[in-house]
C-alpha cells in the first residue's frame, strides 16, 4: 500500500499551511490452525518482509489458546485486475501556488463583504494504490484519489454581539483536482451567497424550543445516516466484538428481518459502487468483489455489513465487501461501505416538501453532532436553520438542534425527496478500532421531512 496526503490552507487571503505525507509498505495477514496472525512493514527490503511473515505466523499461534471457534472465510471468486476511480487531474500535480491562489481569490469574494471580518479556506488530497495478493489466486490492484475543500465567512454583529460562521456545503468526493475547479459543485454560485446567509444568521433570532417538522437538506442528512444507520448496521458492532471505540449498536442480529427500523419510505442500500463514492473500489481488501445490498428495506433492518470471517461465522454464501485497512502497519476489519437513503418514487423537489410543513424548520450543513455508544439516542445541529410557517420559509434561526431516538426518528419519516434532490454527502476521517484506523465513505440521501421531532436550543442546552 502507498498512500500520499496533502493539505493547503489559507487564511484571511493569505498561506496558512502547506504539506505533504508518504507512506508505504507492506502488510501480511494469514490463518493458522483457525487463527488471524498480521504483521505490517514500512521497509521494502526482501528480508523485513520474511521476518513480517515470520510474526504473523507466532502471533496466530499465541492467540490459538484464547480462540474460542476458528475463522472460517465465506468463499469468493478468484479476481485479477485493475480498478481506479474518476480523476481527470491529479491534485498532487497541482502545485501549492497554484492552490493557493485559488483559495485566496474565493476567500477574496467573501473579505469584501460587508459584516464578513475573517475567512479561511482549505484543500486536502489522498491518493491510495494497493496490490493485494492472495493465496487463492486473486491479484488485484487499486488507485483511489479523494479531494475536499471548503471555505468559511466569520461575521459579527456590532449591535448584538452575535459572532457565528457560515461554511460551505461542498462535500467531500473520489475526484480529481477537476472538482475544485467547478467539476461536480458550483462554488461561485455558493459563495456569491454565503454573504447574504452570514448576515441574516447574525441578525436570526434564536430558535424556541418545542416538537416540530424539520426538513432535512443532504448536507445534513448524511451525517444522520452515518452515526444512527451507517455504524449501527456495522456486524461487528451488532454482535459486540467493537465495544471499545464508539461501539455497539442496539440493531442486534436476533432483531434481523423484525426490527422496525423506520417508517415504509426508508430504503437504505450499502454499496461500493456508487460513482465518486468515497467508499467506492473494485474490490475490498479481502477481494471480495464491490457490490449493493439492502441495510434497510421499508423501514425493517434486513442486512448488515460483513467481512468474510462474519459472512463465514453465519454460514451465508458470501461476504458484501466490507473489509479495509488504512495502512499497511493495521490489519483489515470491518469497515463502512457507501450507506445511503433511496429517494422518492416521484421526483418531489425540496421545494416541495417545505410547502407541506405548517410548522417547522429547513435544515443545511452540518456542524456538532452526538449520539451514545449504542447508536440509540442522539443530538444533531448544522450550518443553517429556516424557519417554516403555512409552507414557506420566512426567515433564519440560530442556536437550533434537533434530538431524537434513532427509531423514532426514521419513523417520522413522512416525505422523501425526489433524485433530483439526491446528493452523496460523506466524510474522509471516520474512526474505528483500536489501535485507530480512519476511513472514506459517502452517504446519498435526498431531502426529506421528519415530524414531531424535538428541537432544542443548542445555546441553552450546553
Amino acid at each position: 500500500m502507498r498512500t500520499r496526503m496533502r493539505h493547503v490552507s489559507t487564511a484571511d487571503c493569505q498561506l496558512e499551511s502547506a504539506g505533504l505525507a508518504r507512506s508505504s509498505g507492506f502488510g501480511v495477514r494469514l490463518l493458522v490452525d483457525g487463527c488471524w496472525g498480521f504483521a505490517g512493514t514500512s521497509s521494502h527490503r526482501p528480508e523485513d518482509l520474511d521476518r513480517a511473515v515470520r510474526d504473523a505466523i507466532l502471533l496466530a499461534r499465541a492467540s490459538r489458546p484464547l480462540a474460542t471457534n476458528p475463522v472460517v472465510l465465506a468463499p469468493e471468486p478468484v479476481h485479477v485486475g485493475h480498478w481506479e476511480s474518476v480523476c481527470l487531474e491529479d491534485p498532487f500535480e497541482v502545485s501549492d501556488a497554484e492552490v493557493e491562489a485559488l483559495l485566496c481569490a474565493r476567500e477574496s469574494l467573501l473579505a469584501g463583504a460587508n459584516g464578513v471580518q475573517h475567512t479561511d479556506a482549505s484543500f486536502m488530497a489522498v491518493d491510495e494504490a494497493t496490490l493485494l495478493l492472495t493465496s487463492a489466486g486473486t491479484r488485484v490492484s487499486q488507485r483511489k484519489t479523494r479531494v475536499h475543500a471548503d471555505i468559511t465567512a466569520l461575521g459579527c454583529n456590532d449591535r448584538s454581539g452575535v459572532i457565528d460562521t457560515m461554511r460551505s456545503l461542498a462535500p467531500p468526493t473520489a475526484r480529481g483536482f477537476e472538482y475544485l475547479r467547478g467539476d461536480g459543485w458550483n462554488w461561485n454560485a455558493e459563495i456569491d451567497a454565503m454573504p447574504e446567509l452570514l448576515a441574516e444568521k447574525l441578525a436570526a433570532p434564536s430558535v424556541e424550543p418545542g416538537c416540530a417538522t424539520v426538513v432535512l437538506d443532504p448536507s445534513n442528512l448524511w451525517l444522520t445516516i452515518h452515526e444512527s444507520v451507517g455504524h449501527a448496521t456495522e456486524l461487528d458492532r451488532a454482535l459486540g466484538y467493537e465495544a471499545n471505540y464508539a461501539g455497539t449498536s442496539f440493531a442486534t442480529p436476533d432483531q434481523l428481518g423484525t426490527l422496525r427500523y423506520g417508517s415504509d419510505l426508508m430504503n437504505v442500500t450499502g454499496d461500493r459502487t456508487t460513482a465518486f463514492g468515497l467508499a467506492t473500489t473494485g474490490w475490498d481488501d479481502e477481494g471480495v468483489a464491490a457490490q449493493e445490498w439492502d441495510l434497510v428495506r421499508e423501514g425493517v433492518l434486513v442486512g448488515y455489513q460483513l467481512d468474510r470471517a462474519m459472512a463465514g461465522e453465519f454460514s451465508l454464501p458470501r461476504s458484501n465487501g466490507c473489509s479495509y485497512a488504512d495502512s499497511p502497519q493495521h490489519t483489515p476489519i470491518q469497515r463502512m461501505p457507501n450507506v445511503s437513503l433511496r429517494p422518492g418514487d416521484t421526483d418531489t423537489s425540496t421545494a416541495d416538501l417545505i410547502a407541506g410543513v405548517e410548522d417547522g424548520f429547513y435544515i443545511e450543513g452540518d456542524k456538532s453532532w452526538s449520539i451514545d455508544m449504542q447508536r440509540y439516542n442522539f443530538q444533531f445541529t448544522g450550518q443553517r436553520f429556516y424557519r417554516i410557517r403555512s409552507g414557506v420559509i420566512t426567515g433564519q434561526v440560530r442556536d437550533l438542534a434537533y434530538q431524537s431516538r434513532t427509531p423514532d426518528f426514521w419513523g417520522s419519516l413522512v416525505a422523501l425527496g425526489g433524485r433530483s434532490t439526491y446528493v452523496l454527502g460523506g466524510a474522509l476521517n471516520c474512526g474505528k478500532a483500536q489501535p485507530g484506523q480512519v476511513a472514506a465513505v459517502s452517504h446519498g440521501c435526498p431531502s426529506a421531512a421528519f415530524e414531531n421531532v424535538v428541537i432544542l436550543n443548542a445555546s441553552d442546552a450546553s
